[in-house]
């Protein structure tokens, strides 16, 4: 901050001691994408050595815009906020990174029941474009947040139940192949499916539809075990996993179309004494931390989190300014732990 009777330093100061076009460093300031990281952080480096501070205010008056965004996370009615799965508040992180990174607030919010959902941000001047996160399993509020998409607002989806332009999604086929690869390469013949029955929120059809797919081409059907509703997930893929082994089903690898199902499964392995990975291994999706704190440690289909947090920022600022989104799926990879023979 300035002290009194100096003069305010301006980002033509900065231009002059770095020897740039005052443009480059009001877009550098701004979180400009079209700024190179290295210019960035040559500008926001020389602001702090000339102790330029940014009046917010007067920028949101010239621009017409809040510099925020909000973020909303869906979770079951039935469950609380501690209860989501900590998939999303992984992306909660990575989205917040993102924002800060190109210049924007991020203002979160947690909502669950119909009646007291909350979604108009634009309207409100609390933020400039709305991304929606959360439970699949919540349709009243995904219903009530595409109406909102669809009404032209600005908003932007992960894992919405529906088929929306602005919807980033992982790469679920993909991912559901290289589960059921690895699991063939392990040496399982008669593999387990943990997942919810058909028809499922579109992001589980994908997976199963790519694991069975590369079962096929190995000859091999799918052993299906649905999940039982209610309950937690974790419970839910220890019962679905329960009624396969009291039904004598043989088995030799299991691949849970969530983290939290394959949690689950390990649980119950663990309990009716089955050998993990030496009997059944057992392969799981989304890469939440937990897995790393399982007995065995979890292999799973990871998301690249970071660049679903960049592909969200980027899509909402896009729609923010009338632009179309980025439409290539987040990326995921296979991380080969302790639940599955390496």
């Amino acid at each position: 901050m300035s002290r009194p009777g100096q003069r305010r330093t301006t980002a033509y100061d900065i231009a002059y001691k770095l020897g740039i076009a005052q443009s480059t460093v009001s877009r550098a300031l701004n979180g400009n994408k079209n700024v190179s990281p290295a210019m960035r952080q040559r500008v926001l480096l020389a602001a702090q050595e000339l102790n330029y501070s940014v009046n917010q205010a007067a920028a949101r008056l010239r621009t017409k815009s809040t510099k925020t965004l909000a973020l909303v996370v869906l979770h079951r009615p039935d469950e609380g906020p501690t209860e989501i799965n900590p998939f999303y508040f992984s992306l909660l992180g990575c989205v917040g990174a993102s924002a800060a990174a190109r210049g924007y607030d991020l203002l979160v919010s947690f909502q669950d029941v119909g009646g007291q959902l909350f979604g108009y941000f634009e309207d409100s001047r609390q933020a400039d474009g709305l991304i929606v996160i959360g439970s699949s399993q919540n349709e009243d509020a995904w219903r009530y947040f595409k109406g909102i998409a669809d009404d032209g607002y600005s908003v932007v989806f992960f894992g919405s139940p529906y088929s929306t332009e602005t919807a980033v999604r992982a790469d679920n086929r993909t991912g559901g192949a290289m589960g059921a690869r690895h699991l063939v390469e392990q040496g399982c013949r008669r593999i387990a499916y943990i997942g919810p029955p058909s028809p499922a929120q579109q992001q589980f059809e994908a997976r199963f539809a790519g694991f069975a797919a590369e079962l096929a081409k190995q000859g091999l059907d799918p052993i299906t075990a649905p999940i039982p509703s209610g309950e937690s997930k974790e419970e839910q893929g220890a019962a679905a996993i329960a009624a396969l082994l009291d039904a004598g089903a043989e088995f030799d690898g299991v691949f849970a179309v969530t983290d939290l199902f394959a949690l689950g499964v390990l649980q119950k392995l663990q309990e009716r004494g089955v050998d993990v990975p030496h009997a059944v291994s057992v392969v799981g999706f989304d890469g939440i931390r937990a897995g790393l704190y399982a007995y065995p440690t979890l292999t799973t289909i990871e998301q690249d989190l970071g660049r679903a947090g960049e592909m969200l920022v980027d899509n909402v600022i896009a729609a923010i300014n009338g632009e179309s989104p980025a439409l290539d799926p987040v990326p995921v990879n296979l991380q080969i732990r302790g639940s599955s023979r390496s």
